[in-house]
């Protein structure tokens, strides 16, 4: 269980039980004691907010489920476009070991042709920050948070043992295209599937 990393996070949204108090809190409280002469004890107290502190482990979850739940969006708006061109669902996520509220969730994955030889892989994600395509140990690199999203694609390859890397081959990073605007990566995603230039036509109207 993470606890002692740099950042704490709490749950803002806990809700707070209510506790009894030893004096009246309204009017009607007030009209009780000048009728009756007693003091209710029973009337609800709500305390400010208590802090329940979360582990890295709990919003790393929740990151996660936001991150799919965007990714499953964005993969049905993407097929929805044109019957020509459907993506396979690909939808995983992985968050940022010591900051779990940062995350990146991988879409789709598929493979273009940008030249009669060059046929290239690829796998589109979206991550909750902004940041530069890193190097072979690191894949992020410069994040910054002041930005809630950006949209990104990356060639990769494969290694001998099936895991995929990227390749570095077509741009130092491997990079196709990366947005904060989610128009301008739906089109850079529908030109890479486009079969024809009838599509890619339509796809440079939007």
């Amino acid at each position: 269980m993470q606890t002692t990393g740099k950042l704490r996070y709490y749950d803002a949204n806990r809700p707070i039980p209510p506790v009894p108090v030893s004096a009246p809190t309204s009017a009607i409280g007030h009209s009780e004691f000048l009728r009756t002469g007693r003091i209710s004890r029973t009337q609800p107290l709500w305390l400010p907010k208590e802090r329940r502190y979360l582990t890295y482990e709990e919003v790393a979850e929740r990151t996660g489920l936001k991150l799919e739940s965007a990714g499953e969006r964005t993969h049905q708006r993407i097929n929805g476009f044109h019957h020509s061109i459907q993506f396979p669902k690909m939808v995983f996520h992985r968050t940022l070991e010591q900051t779990p509220h940062l995350g990146y969730c991988h879409v789709t994955a598929a493979s273009t042709l940008f030249s009669p030889k060059a046929k290239v892989k690829w796998s589109f994600y979206i991550a909750n920050f902004l940041a530069e395509i890193g190097d072979e140990d690191e894949f992020f690199k410069r994040v910054n948070t002041q930005y809630s999203r950006m949209y990104f694609a990356v060639a990769t390859e494969s290694d001998p043992d099936q895991s995929m890397k990227i390749d570095r081959s077509i741009r130092k990073n491997g990079l196709l295209f990366r947005t904060t605007d989610p128009k301008e990566a739906l089109k850079n995603v529908l030109m890479l599937g486009a079969p024809d230039q009838a599509v890619r036509a339509i796809i440079k109207s939007l």
